[in-house]
């Protein structure tokens, strides 16, 4: 066979210019943000048209014509599994636009609600003496008793659930993995209001009185199988081959988890002590039967009854004059840019502590 030959049996043969032509037209870039617009536009108009007043139909009918639009062009000007592909990205960016919406109206209410009577004055000062019809107090004793109940409680959970989940990872085996393992996750599911009946019964038992520091008890029940949780996950993480070529210098095991190991997971492990933080930061009712509330300031969390956040709101929505819900809506923009705070911090420690890579 000639070279010419060979060539000719090697040489492609190319498709039909109407199926070429066919297989590289595409919608342009925007077309989702088209599609969108025109649905917006259609549940508009039919919910103006049919005089529906819930805008929740008006946005299930603009998102049922989006997805249909969306569908249907693509399958005209692309093909059929395009479609597909373009239906199924569609769905996803709908349920995160759904997430969404809910979450900014939160943030949105809660500060357009809350900046009112949020100043410096309200920072610094508490109800003492403040009746909950009157303008004026502020929230200063329930911020104190929330960090000193969560920072108590921190101290308390955070070694156990690290060295837990230390335990769990590097040397756990038999029966008494299994059974941490297992008690582990039934108190994940605790209710917080269990958690503080076991704190009260021991109160009773003991005959102690209330104070923040039986509050912070509850809140490191509730805290705990948290940590253990996320340190667990973060430890599993580190390679093998860290571990190994640590051992095989001669480096002792406990050595190697210290040095290595938890350097290794230090960003994750911080991450899920700064989540459980958030879990604990919002709890109300170990608070109440523990803390009973104050409108004093108190800032000895081992004597006496103690305010927090969440408490604090509680108490003034409960109150139900005008003034006290102004100071409930300002407290919960206050606990909501605590826990902002928090996640800030975690995120900055990780970066931190994270090990640097060189080239």
């Amino acid at each position: 066979m000639s070279h010419a030959a060979v060539q000719d049996t090697q040489t492609p043969v190319p498709p039909s210019g109407g199926q070429q032509s066919l297989s590289q037209r595409s919608l342009p870039r925007w077309a989702p943000a088209g599609f969108a617009l025109i649905g917006i536009l259609i549940g508009v108009g039919i919910g103006s048209a049919a005089g529906l007043d819930s805008k929740v139909q008006w946005g299930l009918i603009a998102v049922i014509a989006f997805l249909v639009i969306s569908y249907v062009a693509t399958t005209a000007v692309e093909n059929q599994r395009q479609a597909k592909d373009r239906l199924a990205t569609s769905i996803v960016w709908v349920c995160f636009v759904l997430a969404v919406i809910p979450l900014f109206s939160l943030l949105w209410t809660t500060i357009s609600r809350g900046i009112e009577v949020l100043d410096p004055y309200f920072l610094t000062h508490s109800m003492a003496g403040i009746p909950s019809s009157q303008v004026g107090g502020g929230l200063y004793h329930a911020l104190v008793g929330t960090l000193q109940q969560v920072g108590i409680a921190t101290l308390i959970s955070a070694p156990i659930g690290l060295l837990t989940a230390v335990y769990l990872v590097e040397y756990g085996k038999g029966a008494l993995a299994r059974a941490v393992t297992f008690f582990v996750d039934v108190m994940t599911g605790i209710p917080s209001i269990v958690a503080g009946l076991f704190i009260l019964s021991l109160m009773l038992m003991f005959e102690l009185g209330p104070s923040g520091l039986m509050g912070s008890l509850a809140l490191s029940i509730l805290m705990i199988p948290v940590v253990v949780r996320s340190t667990e996950e973060m430890l599993k993480l580190v390679p093998n081959e860290l571990r190994e070529a640590s051992l095989a210098l001669g480096v002792p095991k406990w050595r190697t988890i210290l040095k290595v190991v938890l350097p290794t997971a230090i960003g994750g492990i911080t991450t899920g002590v700064m989540l459980a933080i958030a879990r604990i930061a919002g709890e109300t009712a170990p608070i109440l039967l523990l803390v009973f509330g104050s409108n004093l300031i108190n800032t000895n969390p081992f004597s006496d009854p103690q305010s927090s956040l969440p408490l604090y709101i509680f108490q003034q929505y409960k109150d139900g004059e005008v003034a006290s819900y102004d100071r409930a809506w300002a407290a919960a923009l206050v606990l909501i840019a605590f826990v902002m705070i928090l996640n800030l911090v975690a995120r900055g420690v990780a970066r931190w502590k994270a090990p640097k890579t060189g080239r």
